[in-house]
């Protein structure tokens, strides 16, 4: 069995905890890559990505280079003297860096491949209501989310749950599918799957505001899983209007209601603490919602302080 040196390359929460569970089965992490630090938030404070907030606390070596081909990063990269790369979460890697360990570099992707290749792959098997998605390691290649396969596991999509949901029960697949690849890798029992492309491949869009934007003339299906595939990051949001005033609001959390109704498409639907928008096929009663500058809030919370007038409308 090959002892292995293993370098770690990752940024988010679902990164830290396939990193985790390897520092757990006790593997050797010689290294670990994640984001340059950058400002966020009201205050533009320098704010440091998961995975690095977690090396720091568990005393990894620890590189955040912001070229990826840099000469001085890249001697750095081959001083650590791994033999394999794991790849979370993280960013396209120039050939230099995946060729350089001697068994490779594989990735976890949050997809069954190929679908959902791309950076959001989780919030879109919601938003495109699947009712299976899963995890797949891969040999990386020079392009994305394209490599030969290696492991793929699979899990139910339930009917209600949301993005984050999935992204936890994902990540605890992710992170027995990846100890599952590092036994073959050790062993040397590996074997690895081409991906074949078909035309009806389906995408994992990076997220932006105007695919985060609810079309009240879609299905009320259409909508809801809009919404549950969006929560709680980045959030599906539209335009509230009242009293002539038009606010952004983001929309964390739904039912769906089916039932007939003579309302018009968007029309807010109220009681003392229910708001209901009317769309094609039913309603959308809303539970959780943002307003500007307020903070995330039940909808009974926001109808002890807010009234809507019949002629409240979403758009």
């Amino acid at each position: 069995m090959e002892k292995l040196r293993i370098i770690f390359m990752g940024t988010p929460d679902f990164a830290v905890g396939i990193l985790d569970t390897l520092i757990q089965k006790n593997y050797t992490i010689v290294g670990v890559i994640t984001a340059a630090d950058k400002p966020a938030g009201r205050g533009q404070k320098i704010k440091f990505s998961a995975v690095k907030d977690y090396a720091l606390a568990n005393n990894l070596p620890l590189l955040q280079p912001t070229n990826l081909k840099d000469e001085v990063f890249l001697t750095e990269l081959k001083a650590l003297n791994a033999n394999l790369q794991i790849v979370v979460a993280f960013r396209m890697l120039p050939k230099v860096v995946w060729a350089m360990p001697a068994l490779g570099t594989f990735n976890l992707h949050a997809s069954l491949l190929p679908d959902y290749r791309g950076a959001a792959p989780i919030n879109w098997a919601i938003i495109n209501g699947e009712t299976t998605t899963g995890v797949t390691t891969f040999f990386i290649d020079d392009k994305i989310d394209t490599g030969a396969m290696i492991l793929s596991s699979k899990i139910t999509i339930d009917a209600t749950e949301d993005a984050g949901s999935l992204h936890d029960r994902l990540m605890l697949l992710g992170s027995q599918t990846v100890l599952e690849t590092l036994t073959l890798i050790e062993n040397k029992k590996a074997t690895t799957t081409i991906q074949n492309d078909t035309p009806d491949i389906k995408t994992a869009f990076k997220l932006n505001k105007e695919n985060c934007k609810i079309d009240w003339t879609k299905s009320a299906t259409t909508i809801y899983n809009l919404i549950r595939g969006l929560s709680p990051y980045p959030a599906a949001w539209c335009y509230i209007t009242d009293k002539e005033q038009e606010f952004a609001v983001k929309i964390y959390a739904a039912i769906l209601v089916l039932e007939p109704h003579e309302l018009a498409i968007g029309s807010l639907f109220c009681t003392k603490k229910e708001i209901k928008i009317a769309v094609e096929n039913g309603f959308i009663q809303v539970l959780s919602l943002q307003f500007p500058g307020k903070k995330r809030m039940t909808t009974s919370e926001l109808l002890n302080g807010v009234t809507f007038t019949p002629q409240a409308k979403a758009h």
